[in-house]
């Protein structure tokens, strides 16, 4: 098992123990973050987002970390999150290997690795984890929390659990619980890495025993549903491979350009990130739902939350595993806590992983919404 930590990362020490949702607690786990630009004295201009399952913290290049990071196009001076004006900070999932304490990190009691002797890992977790950093470098209140994918998910927990800790807010592909086909799909790419026997009940190590064929199959379930019909008809058609690039005798092996490209892309992955951490990870969305708290009801958890003064909720037409109408309703539930809330539909055929690669698209609408918010003064109010 490894941990897979770029360069410029720095680490927090969470409070120990620091008590989980579902039950146990973890002693001396850290967070692993990134930070650009300089952070007023006041505190008030900055700038927290929450990422995906996948990305690390390396969001942007810095004078530390100089290669280019995940959302190298929208963090920056002159770009649309602008350094210039925001002290941005980025953070690395509670429960991912990327820096993070998760399944993959040592467990301090055994001197080995946590394995499946890791607490269950919830959305919470990883918002009170958030909570406790933000605490720690000194900042009340954020002028704009920004969540994408599973960040967005983990933006509205982190509103919901710790009221006031962001005059706005920034939700792109979010969900404020999980639906039925995303629950299908992430409950497939579990099975495919636990059926692997190379997983070994979690007791696998990075060399001869690893589940590479259960990890690849899962990222390539992943990747299907990260983009669209659309963009797969667009980029690949039914070209087919020339005879020299395909798998020599193996009459089912691949034949089609997708084909290729999606064992390509895996192959890639597999190595790069730790099969627990995604068995964690993927299981903490499907249990997500902000109206657990309210009888079930998803509208009341949106509207209970309190203090965001200004939201932009963006999602995508062709996205299908965080499908459109999981944003409308945030947008409609953020209005109904009285937030003065734009929605943004969208028409990238990129699917799901736009706003990754959608500059066109997603640059602009953050770089005004961010561009339009007051400066106002920090309240006197702490982070709960």
């Amino acid at each position: 098992m490894a941990e897979f930590i770029p360069p410029g990362t720095r680490w927090f020490d969470l409070p120990t123990p620091f008590p989980m949702k579902r039950g146990g607690a973890l002693h001396g786990a850290r967070l692993a973050y990134e930070t650009w630009g300089r952070l007023d004295a006041d505190g008030g201009n900055a700038i927290l987002i929450l990422t995906g399952m996948s990305p690390d913290a390396h969001a942007a290049s810095s004078d530390a970390a100089p290669a280019p990071g995940w959302w190298e196009w929208m963090i920056g001076p002159g770009k649309p999150i602008d350094t210039r004006r925001w002290f941005v900070v980025c953070i690395n999932p509670l429960g991912s290997c990327k820096g993070s304490t998760g399944p993959a990190s040592v467990n301090p009691d055994t001197g080995q690795p946590y394995r499946l002797d890791f607490p269950e890992l919830s959305i919470e977790d990883a918002a009170d984890a958030s909570a406790a950093l933000l605490r720690g470098l000194g900042i009340a209140q954020l002028a704009c929390l920004v969540g994408n994918s599973m960040g967005g998910m983990g933006a509205l927990s982190l509103l919901a659990r710790h009221p006031g800790i962001a005059r706005s807010h920034v939700n792109i592909c979010g969900a404020a619980r999980a639906l039925p086909f995303s629950i299908a799909i992430r409950s497939l790419q579990r099975e495919a890495i636990r059926l692997d026997p190379q997983w070994n009940g979690g007791a696998y190590d990075d060399a001869e025993n690893y589940p590479e064929n259960g990890m690849r199959m899962a990222r390539k379930l992943g990747v299907i549903t990260y983009r669209s019909a659309l963009e797969w008809d667009g980029r690949f058609g039914r070209v087919r491979l020339d005879s020299d690039r395909r798998e020599g005798e193996d009459p089912f092996g691949l034949e089609f350009e997708v084909e290729s490209y999606l064992e390509a892309h895996a192959r890639r992955f597999v190595h790069k990130y730790d099969p627990n951490c995604y068995l964690y990870l993927s299981r903490s969305m499907d249990w997500f739902d902000l109206g657990e708290a309210h009888a079930g009801d998803t509208a009341r958890g949106l509207a209970a939350i309190e203090g965001v003064r200004h939201a932009l909720v963006i999602g995508v037409k062709t996205d299908i595993l965080f499908p459109i109408q999981q944003q409308e309703e945030i947008a409609a539930g953020l209005r109904n806590a009285g937030c003065d809330t734009r929605f943004l539909p969208m028409p990238s055929p990129q699917g799901h992983d736009a706003f990754l690669v959608d500059e066109e698209r997603f640059g602009p609408a953050v770089a005004g919404f961010l561009r339009a918010l007051p400066a106002a003064a920090l309240p006197s109010g702490k982070v709960a």
